[in-house]
């Protein structure tokens, strides 16, 4: 775990900043009563509904594409080094956490919380920060995934493309270090 940290922290910083760049809207509007939260869940329900219809298309998108940079990876002449498809599964594992999130998000938004007639007034205020809580860190996950993909695409056009000397194609060296393990 604490690899995945150090090989994606640019990613899971830009993440970190989308995160609470758009979590510090919401807190600029400041302390609501439970009448004005219930009004603005209402209001903002169908734009959370259509962030997290986005977020679980574009993220069920990113794992069938995942699979086209595999038969690139391995259809290269180039011998790509395990760091490579370590690489790709951890962008793998991280979108999918983000689908999973974003699909119960969305669940959660379809029940008909404002139409209730029997939850307290006051736990509208909760329930409105959670929402924009929760919406903002999947933004910032959808960001940090994107910029995972960018980086392992850009060492793919490195390597395939450009037919640079990259840090993850393997060398002769390599081999045999691998043959002798």
């Amino acid at each position: 775990m604490k690899q995945f940290f150090k090989k994606n922290k640019r990613a899971l910083y830009g993440g970190l900043i989308a995160t609470l760049f758009t979590g510090l809207g919401v807190f600029l509007l400041g302390n609501l009563t439970g009448y004005e939260a219930k009004k603005l869940i209402s209001t903002s329900l169908s734009g959370i509904n259509m962030l997290c219809n986005t977020i679980i298309l574009a993220s069920a998108t990113i794992l069938a594409l995942l699979l086209t940079l595999l038969g690139i990876s391995t259809g290269t002449d180039s011998k790509l080094k395990k760091d490579h498809y370590v690489q790709v599964l951890s962008i793998a594992k991280f979108d999918t956490i983000l689908f999973v999130s974003a699909l119960i998000l969305f669940q959660l938004f379809n029940i008909p919380i404002t139409e209730a007639n029997n939850v307290p007034t006051s736990w509208y205020t909760m329930i409105y920060w959670t929402t924009l809580f929760f919406s903002s860190v999947i933004s910032g996950m959808m960001i940090a995934v994107i910029l995972m993909l960018y980086g392992t695409v850009t060492n793919i056009i490195h390597i395939v493309g450009l037919g640079k000397n990259h840090y993850l194609v393997q060398d002769n060296k390599d081999n045999d270090e691998d043959e002798h393990s």
